[in-house]
């Protein structure tokens, strides 16, 4: 799978892509990148969206190994 990374959680994390064996819920997956990243990125993870091959995941939602998760923090706009 490849995890891609936008605004806050692309800094937290210090990049904007990974690539990530896959195969796992979406809450294992948070588990292993905040172990990976820190305390800074499971704080901002906590906030974040994740769209698994562009659908709203839950922490329930299965990503399987060729899939695209993206990781979503709120976006301000105007």
């Amino acid at each position: 799978m490849i995890i891609r990374y936008f605004a806050g959680a692309a800094e937290a994390a210090g990049r904007t892509e990974q690539p990530h064996d896959g195969g796992l819920t979406v809450s294992a997956l948070k588990a292993q990148l905040s172990g990976e990243y820190g305390t800074e990125f499971a704080r901002v993870l906590t906030c974040c969206s994740v769209l698994v091959d562009g659908t709203r995941a839950t922490d329930d939602t299965f990503a399987p190994t060729g899939a695209t998760v993206d990781v979503l923090p709120p976006f301000a706009g105007g």
